[in-house]
């Protein structure tokens, strides 16, 4: 298929790449000139603009927005459906407020433009590994576009199925190639915004249990009682066999290993907005989550406080997201 990636950041021109190598074609264009140099070095189509992009695709033509979230999703989205042919394909990857989803398949659906969100989980690994994405959007759009995310899922790969697990008619039997149908306009983005908000309270506890372990040689305790642990090493044994092991783990184990003290970063950990946004809903709906509410506020106190678990949560993100603590 051919397709026009719009941003080419740490995902987005990954995202290009792993579609070019599954045989599609791409269109591409960033604000940043170098960026689409480098992708048209690599076999892209390199547009100078959104409207040079545009007629360089076909009609109804695709588009994938890989941007921040707010203004620069909001002022791209809305530029390409000004002047979209009915049938056109928006797709938004990235870390979108799900309520503003709804509005913008609204808005576009009046224009007969399809609006598909997809939550992209995956990283700087995702050229590699393939991207998880959860996505919204209407029946008929998902299913034109089953070809791209089929290349850039991960695929079922090495990862046993799951036992007992049989695809009934309410199941979407993609989720085993790691993507699936969630529903419609803005279901893909809350899908993905719990995802990321889970994924704080999994690196909080990784990080509060690092600090006890990191703790237990502070100079107030009796002699008899301190211990002087290896990080490096107890992060690469619960890799192994362990119950709490876990990719998360796995990026913990490689920054201890290249760092015992993690002397490269701060512990001022920021948050993306989702956390939040989980928190919201949560509220919303009546729905406890002490657990991510504790984490996000954590976060918050790394940024006042620091401790080595922090320096953990900084290392983790860099680590999956190549995300740097921004300086203060």
């Amino acid at each position: 298929m051919k397709i026009g990636i719009v941003g080419l950041g740490r995902m987005g021109g990954n995202i290009a790449r792993r579609l070019m190598r599954g045989g599609h074609e791409c269109v591409v264009w960033d604000r940043n000139a170098d960026a689409v140099a480098e992708l048209a070095g690599e076999g892209a189509i390199a547009a100078e603009s959104l409207d040079d992009m545009r007629g360089r695709l076909a009609d109804p033509a695709i588009w994938w927005v890989m941007l921040p979230a707010g203004d620069p999703t909001e002022q791209t989205v809305m530029a390409i459906a000004a002047q979209a042919a009915p049938g056109t394909i928006v797709i938004d990857g990235g870390n979108t407020f799900w309520k503003d989803d709804i509005r913008r398949g609204k808005a576009l659906a009046e224009k007969g433009v399809h609006y598909v969100d997809v939550g992209t989980s995956g990283g700087v690994w995702g050229l590699e590994r393939g991207f998880c994405m959860m996505i919204g959007g209407a029946q008929e759009a998902v299913d034109l576009l089953d070809p791209v995310f089929d290349t850039l899922a991960p695929g079922s790969g090495s990862v046993p199925r799951t036992p007992g697990r049989e695809v009934a008619d309410n199941e979407d039997p993609r989720a085993e190639k790691g993507y699936i149908h969630a529903g419609r306009v803005g279901a893909g983005h809350f899908v993905k915004m719990v995802h990321n908000g889970i994924e704080y309270g999994l690196m909080q506890a990784y990080a509060e249990g690092f600090d006890v372990l990191f703790g237990r040689n502070a100079p107030h305790l009796p002699e008899d009682e301190k211990f002087d642990f290896n990080m490096a090493d107890i992060a690469e044994v619960w890799r192994r066999g362990s119950v709490i092991s876990s990719w998360l783990l796995d990026l913990s184990a490689a920054a201890l290993a290249k760092d015992h003290d993690l002397s490269n970063f701060s512990g001022n950990v920021a948050d993306s907005g989702e956390g939040r946004w989980t928190i919201d809903a949560a509220m919303e709906q009546s729905t406890p989550v002490a657990v991510l509410t504790t984490a996000l506020f954590a976060r918050y106190r790394s940024r006042i406080e620091h401790m080595f678990g922090d320096k953990l949560l900084s290392a983790m993100r860099y680590g999956f997201g190549g995300h740097v603590e921004i300086p203060q």
